[in-house]
């Protein structure tokens, strides 16, 4: 029963969900690489993103994805209970939507839990702060795009918004074209160029000054 709530999660298609920072990010792309808008067609419009579609495609949906099961001590004895984990993220908004599914997916015979839950965090890309951060970029860079992003991952943001505050990641990088960063999260060898770390540097005390 476990094993069976366990392969119905990981074969769950979860259903588009456009934020508005997905949105302004999918609007902003569309602009730079001269393809029309169509967000009725999400997926036709990703594919004429090339690369840059990396950039939205893991916050289009909620996710639910088994990455452990624990079951029984000895092969010719069937377990009487198993233990699954879920690695199992919401976007903003949508975490009654993910407590919903989970509850139909793993069914009437199968209790589950959140193991560490937090909240599903968003910021508005019409603020003075985001353009601010833009101006800044623009200015060092200037034959850069500044394009809305919503990261998948996890952010001290969370806590400080407890505290009311409203958090923006910007963490300015100059990259060397067809250096595959996202790749290298986690990684062993994760780095980036020391000149990038310059960049960032320059573009963050403009903007601490001109915010």
């Amino acid at each position: 029963v476990r094993a069976a709530a366990g392969a119905r999660i990981g074969a769950h298609e979860w259903p588009l969900r456009l934020t508005p920072t997905v949105r302004a990010a999918l609007t902003e792309l569309a602009a730079l690489y001269g393809v029309d808008t169509d967000l009725r067609n999400v997926d036709a419009l990703l594919d004429k993103l090339g690369p840059a579609a990396g950039l939205v495609d893991a916050t289009l949906r909620n996710s639910a994805n088994p990455t452990m099961f624990d079951a029984g001590y000895k092969i010719n004895v069937i377990p009487g209970e198993a233990v699954a984990h879920v690695d199992g993220r919401y976007l903003p908004g949508g975490e009654e939507e993910f407590r919903t599914t989970l509850d139909q997916l793993t069914g009437p015979d199968v209790d589950w839990e959140f193991h560490h839950r937090e909240v599903a965090l968003q910021a508005p890309v019409d603020s003075p702060t985001f353009a601010a951060m833009r101006a800044a970029v623009e200015e060092f860079a200037p034959e850069g795009h500044v394009v809305p992003y919503c990261m998948a991952g996890g952010t001290d943001a969370k806590q400080f918004s407890r505290l009311g505050i409203t958090g923006y990641g910007f963490s300015p990088l100059k990259l060397p074209e067809g250096f595959d960063y996202h790749h290298m999260f986690h990684g062993v060898d994760e780095r980036v160029p020391v000149e990038a770390l310059h960049f960032g540097v320059r573009v963050l005390d403009r903007f601490l000054r001109t915010s």
